[in-house]
């Protein structure tokens, strides 16, 4: 969240970020977390839930309804959304990863939100381009390291910027 803000303050916006994830957490979490999260003082929310889900082997169908909620209170509450989306590995088979992928593009359409199609896709650019993982990944794998945020942090910006001015001008 600091090199988001920093980056988002040195391109013209003026804003505090609040970092109301939670390590570990699912969208069943980021879902019974959001009616509270959403206090007057919020402008705008980023909704980056869904990678813990894939990692169990939670049903698509499931985290699709929880990010459905959290975006139901948002569109509630008029508060913007920046859904971002991730790319499901194949091992739970096409149709798993055809539904996971789907819900993300198909629920910022229904619901007016931003989208962006993947968290992780300017890691994996790094890595198809001849990088290492570990350039860009703890040692776990799956978490970004301080030069994999980096990335993820020049790729969001634009769309994060473009979600403060939704946020600024009310539309």
């Amino acid at each position: 969240m600091p090199q988001l803000e920093a980056w988002l303050r040195e391109n013209g916006a003026d804003v505090a970020l609040v970092n109301a994830g939670v390590s570990g957490d699912t969208t069943a979490g980021g879902l019974s977390r959001v009616g509270w999260t959403l206090t007057p003082e919020v402008d705008a929310m980023i909704v980056a839930l869904g990678g813990n889900d894939l990692l169990r082997g939670i049903d698509p169908a499931v985290s699709r309804q929880n990010l459905e909620g959290i975006l139901k209170v948002a569109e509630a509450e008029g508060v913007p959304v920046l859904l971002v989306g991730l790319t499901a590995p194949g091992n739970y088979g096409p149709d798993y990863k055809a539904a996971f992928e789907a819900m993300y593009p198909e629920l910022a359409a229904e619901y007016g939100a931003l989208h962006v199609e993947s968290f992780l896709e300017p890691l994996s650019e790094r890595v198809e381009a001849g990088g290492q993982v570990s350039d860009v990944m703890q040692g776990d794998g799956i978490h970004p390291n301080a030069e994999g945020v980096k990335l993820v942090v020049e790729a969001l910006g634009p769309r994060v910027l473009e979600l403060v001015q939704q946020a600024d001008t009310g539309a």
